[in-house]
């Protein structure tokens, strides 16, 4: 029998990711409520095409640091379901410069949004949890030979990075709340999500980095980190937002899924469409003194095409543009 789910929870649904969903899920005509301490995300971004917001600030925001005990047992109180979208994350730089910081950090909002969760179990319908691809084992991503990862390779674990270490204790966290709380709960293994809105300052991952760099060019050179060899399987937010829609409605206690394109495509190639898209006569730096990360990785996502009838649908250079349109127009606010 399926389950009711009219009231959500999204945790993390003042940021690039989180305010997409919460839009898309005010237009099912779903009620939505956003927890959001507003390190990277914006009230702003909550805001429709005509800078109202989508959803009532004054009843249905709260402003929380998820990281401390019982931040939100009285909102997940309060929902059918919960989709916990929240963490820290930010550039490579800042990934592998704060990685005990980041690490303490992503346990504690996990464990907590998770407790909760667990508390509010006679209510609770569904459970949605945002994992990443950094998760994947190192032995998989440090190849440039490129083969589609898959779910059951996740373990025996051993991520690259703290982060996707954290990520992973969260993953088996959730998977324990439905095995001992008995609410339903999906886990989405996000590949690198793109889009708008976003962070594009010093935190900012890849693609809006480089957008800036382009836009601001030539009084910003255009610096590639690493040799532009590492690639990655990139998702725009709007294929992100579809996967999160139809695991609330498909793929609840249908384990772990994979989101994410099947092509891994290399920084290098980033870096050039995004100077073709500026029209600019760019001189791209490598600098091979900056880290790489994970060398490449990509996703078969026959799992998410099977339970979730999922695919993505923005093209690469379509993402790109609209993000170098978003950002180009923040710039010249």
């Amino acid at each position: 029998m399926t389950m009711q789910i009219n009231k959500i929870l999204v945790t993390g649904g003042a940021g690039m990711v989180g305010s997409n969903l919460v839009k898309r899920l005010v237009k099912e005509g779903k009620e939505v409520l956003v927890v959001d301490n507003l390190w990277r995300g914006k009230i702003s971004y909550l805001n429709d095409e005509t800078g109202k917001p989508v959803i009532p600030l004054e009843t249905h925001f709260f402003n929380r640091d998820l990281s401390e005990k019982d931040a939100c047992d009285d909102l997940a109180g309060m929902v059918d379901c919960i989709v916990h979208l929240a963490d820290v994350v930010a550039g490579i730089d800042y990934v592998f410069n704060n990685q005990g910081y980041l690490f303490r950090q992503n346990l504690l909002i996990n464990s907590n949004v998770i407790s909760s969760a667990n508390k509010a179990k006679d209510t609770l319908n569904g459970f949605v949890y945002a994992g990443t691809a950094c998760s994947f084992p190192l032995t998989r991503q440090n190849s440039l030979e490129v083969i589609p990862l898959r779910e059951d390779e996740l373990y025996p674990a051993m991520p690259e990075s703290a982060y996707g270490w954290s990520k992973l204790m969260g993953q088996y966290e959730a998977e324990l709340l439905e095995k001992e709380a008995n609410v339903p709960v999906s886990v989405l293994m996000f590949h690198n999500i793109y889009g708008a809105p976003c962070d594009f300052g010093e935190r900012s991952q890849v693609i809006p980095a480089l957008i800036r760099k382009a836009i601001n060019y030539p009084q910003e050179a255009f610096h590639v980190w690493g040799s532009g060899n590492q690639g990655r399987a990139f998702i725009h937010v709007d294929d992100a937002v579809e996967a999160l829609w139809l695991a609330i409605n498909k793929g609840l206690g249908r384990g772990t899924i994979q989101i994410g394109p099947s092509v891994c495509t290399s920084i290098r190639e980033i870096a050039e469409m995004i100077v073709k898209i500026s029209a600019k006569p760019i001189d791209i730096f490598y600098d091979l003194s900056r880290p790489e990360g994970d060398k490449a990785r990509s996703a078969d996502f026959t799992k998410a095409a099977k339970l979730l009838s999922w695919s993505p649908k923005i093209s690469l250079e379509e993402g790109l543009r609209r993000q170098y349109e978003w950002i180009k127009h923040q710039l010249m606010e």
